[in-house]
């Protein structure tokens, strides 16, 4: 069995689990709920991936005052029936078990909130998979991340992570796999290779266009990439002969 001394980070949303409608529909029967306009379908979808509070500020011009008991209704009924209702993407799950038989170390990196992303991860069944899990602070109930927890600072941290499980030199290569431009710009910003998947709620050219490696279309081609620059790094990066 060939062992790889690797990093991978993974989103959540839209990357290894379909939010099933749960995140869309559930922030339109929030925003109904509070007796505010629901955008449009394709407006709901792009709310997908950046803080929430951001996104009904920007996207769904809730006022100010508003904005965190948006927030405090989307999150009961997600707790309530939305992560029952999402669904693991076709072959992720397979996906993660060979990468870890092939000791690839795993983290979740995603902007919804830590706590919830580790419940989730339990009711899809996939906390097993993973070393760690970082997001943002559930105390954030205005929607606006919290010092220290945008996507940057949230990659920043499971690249910590992942250096001190290695005894504090990280895991070369690392790498990120996402569905929006934050995944990819976050990843850019660190300077490790950012794989985009096709699956989730990239607007078209969107994942290119911020500096995406390869954008993959099934989990059997993201492995094959996963695996190429793994072995890449493992034989031209730093690391190379320790």
């Amino acid at each position: 069995m060939t062992s790889f001394p690797a990093l991978v980070l993974f989103d959540l949303d839209g990357t290894l689990v379909d939010p099933a409608g749960a995140i869309t529909g559930g922030i339109g029967r929030a925003l109904s709920a509070a007796g505010l306009p629901v955008p449009p379908a394709a407006v709901l979808d792009s709310m997908v991936g950046p803080p929430l509070g951001q996104s009904l500020r920007r996207l769904a011009a809730v006022p100010e005052e508003r904005v965190a008991e948006v927030i405090r209704l989307y999150r009961s009924e997600y707790r309530e029936r939305g992560m029952a209702a999402s669904r693991v993407y076709p072959g992720a799950e397979a996906l993660l078990g060979r990468l870890r038989e092939r000791g690839f170390r795993l983290a979740v990196a995603t902007q919804k909130p830590a706590p919830i992303a580790v419940q989730l991860l339990r009711v899809q069944g996939l906390s097993g998979y993973f070393d760690s899990v970082h997001g943002a602070e559930l105390d954030d109930t205005d929607g606006t991340p919290a010092a220290g927890h945008g996507k940057i600072q949230i990659v920043a941290a499971a690249l910590a992570a992942g250096a001190a499980a290695a005894g504090g030199d990280l895991p070369v290569p690392a790498m990120m796999v996402g569905d929006r431009h934050f995944d990819v710009e976050a990843a850019v910003h660190h300077g490790i290779p950012a794989l985009g998947v096709a699956w989730g709620f990239a607007a078209e050219g969107e994942l290119e266009a911020a500096g995406a490696a390869a954008v993959v279309r099934s989990a059997e081609e993201l492995e094959e990439h996963l695996m190429q620059l793994a072995g890449m790094a493992a034989v031209a990066g730093p690391a190379a002969g320790r």
